[in-house]
């Protein structure tokens, strides 16, 4: 049933199920399909990837073509789309027919690009409304996927023709919710990505409606806590607008393999006094163009005690030690918005750069240019493993080898092994 109890993570989730082995989940609905309440609908479909035709591989225009605007395609291959993912090659027909979809795939697989060329493809610029709507988890993740949406809507080059273009509203926690208000009242926004506490603000305004929305994007799997108000409102307005129903169609690729095969898996032993030495030295050996070090965050019995986070302590000691080209940064969860975006923009300004981060970075943010994860300390699940290594990999259609590189004491050895387990992937021991 959806929405649905998860008896492994005691959260409600929307219309999404939390795949054994830790995928990120997308959902779409195709709103306007689920006012009728008396249709009997079948059961839920589940697809997994088939290999391309021998002899013929379309391309994103030719699946893309019939349903998408042409300037929408030219901007497309313009950015650089041209042959589709595995998870476009399965889920694009299936979204344009009208069937709703919940997409199971690895970060950096296409998602994101899978359900923006679906709301290209409904939308109508001319009407003065909210069509779209995407949910996501983080401020992070909801700056990258409108990043990517506008790209799209803009007027492709060449073109000289008049037509209204498409507006993206970025409606995320931190931002300024009266010039927002502003917005919506004036000239309504045709896509609205949206943090859920932002959303719900709003929602309970009565500033930003739901009767108008065509398509819901619900990015990322369990968002909507039990234990938070604006989560349960939020879940409640889905269900009052019968966003949800049964003929729900799983599409699952790669679902044997959730490591690319080009990812390295890593790992050193040392006592906690040696863990900051062995991360230099680690750096220095391997000379990445660019990096991730990610670093616990900071329980709350040590900030109690007055400890200093490992984030400043790795900050540190890397300004004062490391003596190589790339430039270190800091993003974590205790910075204010503007001085995360401030740390965001300055990696990706081009140039090689350690990016010293809680995992507030494993989720959201594209650095296709990452070509070394560093674990300072032990991710805390499978999950946060996997998100934690997906940040890498993730430039199209590239062979270049990456490295997710752990730093463990001894016995958190047994840890990394489940981990290892439950993510189908082989860790090298390296020896100091």
């Amino acid at each position: 049933m959806i929405p649905s109890m998860s008896m492994e993570t005691h959260s409600f989730s929307l219309g999404v199920r939390v795949a054994p082995f830790v995928k990120r989940t997308v959902t779409v609905y195709h709103v306007p399909r689920l006012r009728n309440l008396n249709r009997t609908y079948p059961a839920a479909q589940c697809i997994l990837p088939q290999p391309p035709l021998i002899n013929h591989s379309p391309t994103l225009r030719d699946i893309c073509q019939p349903h998408v605007p042409t300037h929408i395609l030219q901007r497309m291959e313009e950015i650089g789309y041209v042959m589709p993912t595995d998870v476009q090659r399965e889920a694009l027909p299936h979204l344009f027919s009208g069937r709703d979809c919940i997409l199971h795939a690895q970060t950096g697989s296409g998602k994101t690009l899978t359900y923006l060329l679906l709301i290209y493809s409904i939308i109508n610029t001319l009407k003065s409304s909210v069509q779209a709507l995407v949910v996501v988890p983080t401020r992070e993740l909801g700056m990258q996927v409108t990043k990517v949406a506008r790209m799209l809507a803009a007027k492709p080059t060449g073109v000289d023709e008049e037509q209204k273009s498409c507006t993206v509203m970025a409606l995320l926690d931190g931002g300024t919710l009266r010039r927002h208000k502003s917005w919506l009242k004036a000239e309504p926004p045709t896509v609205v990505v949206a943090t859920v506490g932002s959303l719900c603000q709003m929602l309970e305004r009565q500033i930003f409606l739901l009767e108008s929305v065509r398509v819901l994007i619900v990015d990322e799997t369990v968002f909507a806590s039990a234990s938070i108000p604006q989560h349960r409102r939020f879940l409640h307005d889905c269900v009052q607008q019968k966003w949800t129903k049964s003929d729900v169609i799983h599409i699952h690729v790669s679902p044997v393999e959730p490591m690319p095969s080009r990812l390295c898996h890593r790992f050193i032993i040392c006592n906690n006094k040696r863990k900051l030495q062995t991360l230099l030295s680690l750096i220095q050996s391997d000379a990445p163009e660019s990096g991730i070090i990610f670093v616990g965050e900071q329980s709350e019995k040590s900030k109690k005690a007055g400890n200093a986070p490992s984030t400043d302590l790795v900050i540190d000691f890397l300004k004062t030690s490391y003596e190589g080209p790339l430039d270190i940064v800091l993003l974590e969860d205790d910075m204010n918005f503007n001085s995360r975006a401030v740390s965001l923009l300055e990696v990706r300004k081009g140039g090689g750069y350690l990016l010293v981060a809680t995992d507030i970075a494993a989720r959201g943010v594209d650095l296709p240019e990452m070509s070394h994860i560093y674990n300072f300390d032990l991710p805390r699940t499978a999950i946060d493993y996997l998100h934690r290594a997906g940040r890498t990999c993730r430039k199209p259609f590239s062979d270049m080898k990456c490295t997710v590189t752990t730093i463990i004491v001894p016995e958190e050895r047994f840890v990394l092994q489940k981990y290892e387990n439950e993510l189908m992937f082989n860790s090298e021991e390296l020896i100091p």
